[in-house]
């Protein structure tokens, strides 16, 4: 399916909010509309040929496994999000549908293409690499050194910001797109651990569960506190 930038809900936020309506247009005419299930994949480790993506709704996570068979979770995708190794011969993790997701995606040398006509383009996608940089030493950090309440109280800011439409404040109410176990493998613990804080963090009023993963956020500050990241 072609795209349809005029309708898209992260136009402003995405990497290509910098291009101008033609340049868009143009960029448009080379992308594709797709939309993964939940556990379906947008490439494996070693695809040669993988595609570049903006995530337009969902949730994707960056995955690798071992020679056992197990599953690290190295990084997750936010709407207006980019994933997608350009300038490579083959990609190095899968990439796999947390929820359904829709993306717009890009053959790779169309994506590389457009990085080299369009300057601005460039730059856009390499803050967003340096941003996810940043927040990937930082979760590695914390798992090393941080407590079991950081860890997690880390995890639902992010994703109660990832959710929200306003730069500046986290959203009230969202969905968790991991399940408990998928926590606690990214967070470096056990589900019990994961599950055992979840409740701590309700019963100090900060959060409330709704639903099977719903979560309405009841004290920000507190958990931005419990987090770490109140300096941000």
């Amino acid at each position: 399916m072609n795209l349809a930038c005029a309708s898209c809900p992260v136009r402003d936020s995405a990497a290509c909010s910098v291009l101008s309506e033609d340049e868009r247009n143009t960029l448009a005419s080379l992308g594709r509309t797709r939309t993964l299930k939940r556990g379906e994949m947008l490439f494996a480790a070693g695809d040669e040929d993988a595609a570049c993506a903006t995530l337009v709704s969902g949730a994707l996570k960056v995955c690798a496994t071992n020679r056992d068979g197990d599953e690290q979770i190295l990084a997750l995708v936010h709407p207006s999000g980019f994933t997608g190794e350009m300038f490579a011969p083959f990609a190095h993790h899968d990439v796999v549908a947390l929820t359904e997701s829709k993306l717009c995606t890009f053959a790779r040398r169309d994506m590389e293409r457009a990085v080299e006509d369009y300057p601005a383009l460039a730059r856009a996608l390499l803050r967003r690499s340096q941003e996810d940089l940043h927040n990937t030493r930082s979760m590695l950090e914390l798992t090393a050194h941080g407590s079991a309440e950081a860890r997690l109280a880390a995890l639902l800011y992010d994703f109660a910001r990832a959710a929200s439409d306003s730069p500046c404040h986290p959203a009230q109410h969202f969905e968790l797109p991991l399940t408990r176990g998928e926590m606690a493998n990214m967070l470096g613990l056990t589900i019990e651990t994961v599950s055992r804080k979840l409740g701590e963090f309700e019963k100090l009023g900060i959060v409330n569960r709704t639903g099977k993963r719903g979560i309405e956020l009841v004290d920000p500050a507190h958990l931005q506190v419990l987090s770490g990241k109140d300096g941000e």
